[in-house]
């Protein structure tokens, strides 16, 4: 695996690539998991060549507390994406990314912005934007992976690439669990035992919505499930939604849609966590 940490090393590199070879490119912010192992898998699955990036971006969080305890650890990191047969790993540092003479792009992406993580996390999308649009500019791949945990994050980057009309594929990923359903996350490290054993509670009430979904209406569902965290006292919920998955405009009745995304975000002690279910209708 090459190791790589400058644009002017990346440059060279890609420059060898035969043009007949398909690059898949998978973007981590690192401390990785089974997630985005499953991400790299299946980018070397679909492509010649599979280029993993990892990079701390500071423009998409909103809290500067939570940007200095993002867990770092390279080495690990880099061990394992060797192990999965990564071939390129690209690890810039903040300077690489926005160099002095570094402009950013401003978006459009409508209402995709405006709603749950962005009423929540004011910025979080625009440093998103920033640094896919970045990534994708120095990277040029063919394919692009991400994981569905992150639903609004991957339609404003769908978005992303057609506004900047760019020749690349997303391809979303399903959901990594661990084994008692919690949605595979980096902070999961940070929480403490108490909320761990309670965080598989947010996957068992996705789940059951699902299961209700022919005998309550939307609204119904939306109440019954904030009644739920009223009732909690290790998980704190900061919202929930249930949307149109392509617009993510909030669902009225389930006649609007065959499918709708449920999502949710919530504190488990002081970590943030973030799930999502797509409901579909028989």
């Amino acid at each position: 695996m090459e190791i790589i940490s400058t644009v002017a090393d990346l440059e060279k590199l890609l420059s060898k690539i035969p043009k007949d070879k398909t690059l898949g490119f998978v973007p981590t912010m690192g401390a990785l998991h089974q997630g985005h192992l499953s991400l790299v898998q299946q980018a070397i699955s679909e492509n010649h060549i599979c280029l993993c990036s990892i990079f701390v971006n500071p423009t998409q969080f909103n809290n500067s507390e939570d940007l200095d305890q993002y867990p770092n650890r390279i080495e690990a990191d880099l061990k394992l994406l060797k192990a999965e047969g990564c071939d390129i790993a690209f690890t810039p540092s903040k300077s690489e990314i926005y160099p002095s003479d570094f402009k950013s792009k401003d978006y459009n992406f409508g209402s995709l912005d405006k709603v749950m993580e962005g009423a929540n996390r004011p910025g979080h999308f625009k440093g998103v934007a920033m640094v896919v649009s970045r990534l994708f500019d120095l990277v040029c791949p063919q394919k692009a992976y991400f994981g569905e945990k992150d639903f609004q994050q991957l339609a404003i980057i769908k978005s992303l690439v057609q506004l900047d009309r760019l020749p690349i594929k997303i391809v979303p990923c399903p959901i990594s669990r661990e084994n008692d359903g919690l949605a595979m996350s980096s902070r999961n490290l940070r929480l403490e035992d108490r909320y761990r054993e309670a965080a598989p509670r947010i996957c068992q009430r996705l789940l059951e919505l699902q299961k209700q979904l022919n005998h309550k209406s939307v609204e119904e569902l939306k109440q019954w499930m904030f009644k739920e965290y009223e009732a909690d006292e290790d998980l704190k919920l900061e919202y929930f939604e249930i949307a149109n998955p392509q617009t993510l405009e909030k669902s009225i009745h389930w006649t609007d849609s065959q499918e709708h995304i449920a999502c949710i975000a919530l504190y488990a002690g002081k970590i943030r966590l973030i799930d999502n279910i797509l409901l579909k209708i028989n």
